[in-house]
């Protein structure tokens, strides 16, 4: 399977992250409410305190208006309570007026010293149902413009959304040179245009490994246009356990209570329920077999109660590096990793995985300086 340019061709190491459940995406038994799993602030923050001590080099922050909390003030709050983990937070773009935003980005950006990466969306707003081509026209003006802010003495800017003039940046300058790095995920013509002329990391969600390699040839193609490399990252749930037999046996506990008609209204409670990205995943699971089971270890059984990312690796350690690894030869540098419940299995997969695996964050490009130390292999560095 063909390889594409990549942002880091030399890196050898892997950017490995997990998921703060901060959209009330968080359970013992899918489908099945808990209260003691429920999005809060405490909860949420244990997990990523979890997270940093297993040895996580990031941490996605979603957004959601329906369910859960506000992302940026979570990051914020988590800014003093962490050491070395970066921060990946979602950002809706045209939420919050762009110079606003770039100015919070970079107080964010200050706050953590240079652990704040960033995961450009598009979705629509709460009572909003806009075109897709248009909110991504709109989006990549927002990007346009945070990079003007990041980089320039003033933002100057006439689009179709939004126009500026003069506009001093002092204010909206980050921690890191150039601002943070920018993560992005889409599937249609304008999602993939917007990532090759704007973003650095190509993030995607679990597909048989085929459709996955077309997807980053397609993204790289358009990217070459620009005169660019990107980076490429895979968002996708875990089962790890000490044999396949004990892993197979909690995917089906996961889904053992589920009502398949909570399931879907959980699916269509999400703002991007009906994008282009869901559908696919939708026919993945179509594609599975009667267990779930789309290739051997990539179950779809989580798809059937989560809008999303619907997927997960299902294995043994041993199985679940070998798959790790094919990703990367593929050119997959970063890892978005969750797992049902988080807390836990963040330890399932920090105790089994993590010594295994040689961590990094991203190299920044553009000019942007590391937000963490380079790549070393887990356990050299201090430990809390």
């Amino acid at each position: 399977m063909s390889v594409v340019p990549i942002t880091s061709p030399d890196l050898d190491a892997l950017e490995v992250s997990w998921f703060a459940a901060l959209c009330s995406d968080d359970y013992a038994q899918l489908g099945v409410p808990d209260g003691a799993l429920r999005s809060s602030w405490e909860h949420c923050r244990d997990i990523t305190l979890e997270a940093e001590r297993q040895g996580f080099r990031n941490i996605l922050c979603p957004s959601s208006y329906q369910v859960g909390q506000d992302t940026l003030s979570f990051v914020a709050g988590m800014a003093p309570l962490t050491e070395r983990i970066n921060m990946l937070a979602a950002i809706r773009c045209g939420e919050m007026q762009p110079i606003m935003l770039a100015r919070t980005v970079a107080t964010l950006d200050h706050m953590l010293e240079g652990r704040l990466t960033l995961n450009v969306i598009s979705s629509d707003f709460p009572g909003e149902v806009a075109d897709s081509a248009f909110r991504y026209r709109r989006s990549r003006e927002v990007v346009e413009i945070l990079q003007q802010a990041w980089t320039r003495d003033s933002i100057d800017f006439e689009g179709e959304v939004y126009r500026f003039k003069g506009v001093p940046t002092d204010p909206a300058r980050p921690y890191q040179q150039g601002g943070p790095l920018l993560y992005f995920g889409g599937y249609s013509p304008d999602a993939l245009d917007l990532c090759a002329r704007a973003c650095d990391v190509y993030l995607m969600w679990p597909e048989p490994k085929q459709q996955i390699a077309q997807r980053m040839r397609d993204v790289a193609e358009r990217a070459t246009g620009y005169g660019r490399t990107l980076d490429y990252g895979l968002r996708v749930h875990m089962i790890v356990r000490d044999t396949e037999a004990e892993a197979r046996e909690y995917a089906e506990h996961l889904v053992a209570a589920l009502d398949d008609e909570y399931g879907k209204l959980i699916r269509e409670r999400a703002h991007d329920s009906i994008s282009l990205g869901v559908a696919h995943q939708a026919r993945t699971r179509e594609l599975a077999d009667k267990f779930g089971y789309v290739e051997p270890h990539l179950w779809t059984g989580i798809g059937r109660a989560r809008s999303g990312c619907g997927a997960a690796l299902v294995g043994s350690t041993d199985q679940v590096l070998s798959e790790i690894e094919a990703y990367q030869n593929m050119g997959i540098r970063a890892f978005i990793f969750s797992g049902y419940p988080h807390l836990d299995e963040a330890r399932h997969f920090g105790q089994r995985v993590m010594p295994e695996l040689k961590t990094c964050s991203l190299p920044h490009v553009y000019g942007r300086v590391p937000a963490t130390t380079p790549a070393t292999p887990l356990g050299t560095g201090p430990r809390r």
